[in-house]
């Protein structure tokens, strides 16, 4: 279970708090390193799938783990970004029910013997989430730019790879159910 690939994910999990908590006190110092922080614990989200591939590590802990830790280091931010009024309520709420339903539908899957499985629509998706909220979490103008515009920009580009993801997900459960039954 505590393979380097599975440890970084756990570092992801527990970069969130600090998030949390560095927002709470919000200022440029703290979304300084909440944005640091952040993208930090972004970088472990390529980096453990890197290492277990590289070193044969696939475990069923990290692939529990690993988008488990992706949920939390997103929606937790989200969360935060939306008590800040620096992001609109709806986008958070979009982006988390998608996250939901998701695992849902996997859940219901997995009883049945089915596996859905990443795809690459989620993996774009997950990856403008991760480029969008770090300008939103470093918030304030950095060396004189303003990176806010462009992590608006991307967030709503994410948001709507979230709906597009989260209907073919939705497709691809239904289509498989058809088969099982």
């Amino acid at each position: 279970m505590f393979n380097l690939a599975n440890n970084l994910t756990l570092l992801r999990i527990g970069a969130v708090p600090i998030i949390v908590a560095l927002l709470y006190f919000p200022g440029p110092w703290t979304t300084f390193v909440a944005a640091i922080v952040f993208g930090l614990a972004a970088l472990t989200d390529i980096l453990d799938g890197m290492v277990a591939r590289r070193q044969n590590l696939i475990t069923n802990v990290g692939k529990f783990l690993d988008p488990l830790a992706d949920k939390l280091l997103v929606s937790a931010t989200l969360v935060m970004l939306v008590r800040l009024d620096w992001v609109e309520a709806w986008v958070a709420i979009v982006i988390i029910s998608r996250e939901l339903i998701v695992t849902g539908l996997r859940a219901m899957a997995a009883d049945k013997g089915m596996i859905i499985a990443a795809d690459t629509h989620g993996k774009i998706k997950t990856i403008l989430q991760l480029v969008a909220l770090g300008p939103l979490v470093l918030h304030y103008p950095l060396l004189g730019y303003d990176f806010t515009g462009i992590g608006l920009i991307i967030l709503y580009l994410a948001v709507i790879m979230t709906i597009f993801s989260g209907g073919n997900y939705l497709y691809n459960f239904y289509r498989n159910w058809l088969e099982q039954e």
